[in-house]
């Protein structure tokens, strides 16, 4: 059986790699895409790696017909995904890249991105999208919002952990290294090759990073008190990946094993053998999340370090791996892509 879904969104980089993911897929067929500021033209005109694909032509959202859509993913920016999503035919079902409903409580999204909510009765119906943690309320879900791509970094390194009470949630730092295509498609003066070639630099500095929103609500969830970590993110000059180095305290042997235990029957997240540490280089344009732990020369230090792609499991894979459960189709399909290496 054939799936049919539309793309919000689809002349930036994570609807880019959306159809190169989907090209793969043996159930979705892509019969609409969207980006307004390109209306018009062909995908290979916007992303000429993408010329061998029969593609719709991109047309701007009021254009795209959805009678016989049954997910649209959107990869819209934030604060314009809430009102396109609530403007939907209520037939479709949604699953959105932006983060216009990662948090739960209306106040929160305010703070964080500083302006209200413009569809809060919308928003409480949003399943977070972090796929290995919220399986059951993805598959009936109307609304998945998708993770923030460092938010799911440092929470695929930290989460079962903070749930197994194996490390000190007073003593947790992400010190994390992102990719210049998390900052998306649009022309920057800071993102220029001149600007960020041979050089990194840190930002977000001092718990501003919006991402931080999500990591206080989920491992504040998870472990039934306040957990406010401290998060550093640095730009790299890298186009694609994202290394959390994350620094714990807690018994080196026990942390390996629980990380083990959890990711075990995971087709997506692989613990690397005690001592060895993952590299982006080794995920690039994969699904896979790779962790290792690694223990400190003082006893009862710890780093857990985790590496997985921004734009495919940090974002656009993540997607698909959710649509995969609305759809009751293999979680995997379209999705087991060998990293690309070197």
């Amino acid at each position: 059986m054939t799936h049919n879904v539309a793309i919000l969104g689809a002349s930036g980089y994570t609807g880019a790699e959306l159809v190169r993911l989907i090209a793969t897929h043996p159930s979705l067929k892509i019969v609409g895409l969207s980006g307004n500021s390109k209306a018009g033209l062909h995908m290979a005109e916007v992303f000429p790696h993408l010329r061998h694909l029969d593609l719709p032509r991109l047309t701007t959202i009021d254009e795209m017909i959805f009678d016989d859509v049954e997910i649209v993913f959107c990869g819209l920016p934030h604060a314009t995904s809430q009102q396109v999503i609530a403007s939907l035919p209520q037939s479709v079902r949604v699953v959105d890249m932006s983060a216009d409903f990662r948090l739960r409580d209306p106040a929160d999204y305010e703070k964080w991105y500083g302006k209200p909510h413009a569809a809060p009765e919308l928003q409480k119906t949003a399943v977070y999208g972090l796929t290995e943690f919220y399986r059951d309320q993805i598959k009936d879900a109307r609304l998945v919002a998708g993770t923030g791509c460092n938010a799911a970094t440092g929470q695929y390194a930290l989460r079962p952990l903070i749930a197994a009470g194996a490390i000190d949630l007073d003593h947790i730092i992400i010190d994390l290294k992102a990719a210049v295509s998390g900052a998306g498609r649009a022309l920057k003066e800071n993102l220029l090759h001149a600007e960020l070639s041979e050089g990194a630099h840190a930002y977000a500095v001092g718990g501003t990073h919006r991402h931080l929103g999500e990591f206080d609500q989920e491992f504040s969830a998870v472990a039934g008190r306040p957990v406010h970590v401290q998060f550093t993110p640095h730009l790299i000059p890298a186009n694609r990946g994202i290394l959390a180095t994350t620094y714990v305290q807690g018994d080196a042997s026990a942390i390996y094993d629980t990380l083990s235990v959890a990711y075990a029957d995971e087709p997506f997240i692989k613990v690397l053998p005690m001592g060895q540490h993952p590299s982006i280089k080794h995920i690039r344009a994969s699904n896979f999340c790779h962790i290792g732990v690694v223990a400190d020369r003082v006893p009862g230090r710890v780093m857990v370090i985790a590496a997985l792609d921004n734009l495919t499991k940090g974002s656009s894979g993540q997607a698909l791996q959710n649509a995969n459960l609305m759809l009751g189709l293999p979680e995997t399909d379209g999705l087991m892509q060998a990293p690309v290496f070197p």
